[in-house]
């Protein structure tokens, strides 16, 4: 059967596609043409997110606030002359390549129960300094900055990414379900939301801004800790940089989570807030 998505086929998605705006992209959202110059682009996809579901996720936000969005795999192409195209810039991958490759998707250790001896798969840092001043630089600017789930993790790697984004991944444990609180009832993102579950990877982060800009904070109601580092983590924030705003929301792992209706409202809301719509 086939649906809207499948223009976009297997074979020009790993060869990056065609470039547009200097971006290396993949595909506009579902829907959206060229015609109409894309306002947002969406860095996405890593070793333990793909980037299919993450398309078919964020499609409904874009679709439901009318922006049209261009999404990208490569990484290596984000630069200040990308990013000036652009009102919105969203990421929801971590700051992990693995040049060498590795056996599957997971990190589950399966393969040391194999026949064959593999090579432990060896991360590196994709981010460049002059990669995170773009992004600094873009914000500062006015323009809005959405970092996703484990983007986060990025900021492990890069001063100025770091700096703009707001903080940076600690680490979580594996699904289970958990509460996102709001913290504060009057931003325009959170008002008249209620608490809510989810079943997700409940991500632990450093948050480095004033607490004021809090808006959401995760809490495991079993009581289940992760770590030494309790059942609670800030998992959400808003707030102003420069001339733009930035927003991070934590929960995206899987579509059941992003699309529970209490969270998917609030990443309508968030897009909206930092094109300064709302």
């Amino acid at each position: 059967m086939k649906t809207s998505l499948n223009w976009i086929s297997r074979r020009r998605l790993l060869r990056g596609a065609s470039s547009t705006a200097g971006a290396g992209l993949f595909g506009l959202a579902s829907g959206q043409t060229a015609a109409k110059r894309p306002q947002a682009l969406a860095l996405i996809g890593d070793r333990y997110h793909n980037a299919d579901y993450i398309r078919v996720s964020l499609d409904r936000v874009f679709k439901a606030v009318g922006l049209t969005v261009e999404y990208t795999i490569q990484y290596d192409q984000l630069s200040r002359d990308v990013l000036r195209n652009y009102q919105l810039f969203l990421c929801l991958r971590d700051g992990m390549i693995w040049p060498n490759g590795y056996l599957g998707p997971d990190a589950y250790g399966y393969e040391h129960g194999l026949e064959n001896d593999f090579p432990q798969p060896k991360p590196e840092s994709w981010i460049t300094e002059e990669q995170g001043a773009a992004v600094k630089e873009f914000v500062m600017a006015g323009g809005g900055f959405y970092s996703m789930h484990n983007n986060s993790h990025v900021s492990l790697s890069s001063k100025n990414y770091r700096d703009v984004m707001g903080g940076a991944y600690v680490g979580h444990p594996a699904l289970r379900p958990f509460q996102v609180r709001v913290v504060d009832k009057e931003h325009p993102i959170t008002r008249g939301i209620q608490d809510f579950m989810v079943n997700d990877e409940q991500h632990f982060v450093t948050y480095d801004k004033d607490p004021k800009h809090v808006i959401l904070e995760s809490v495991n109601v079993d009581g289940l800790e992760y770590e030494d580092h309790g059942k609670k983590s800030v998992a959400g924030w808003a707030y102003e940089y420069g001339k733009g705003r930035v927003v991070f929301t934590a929960v995206g792992h899987t579509n059941h989570a992003m699309w529970v209706p209490a969270y998917f409202e609030m990443q309508k809301r968030a897009v909206q807030w930092l094109l300064k719509q709302i």
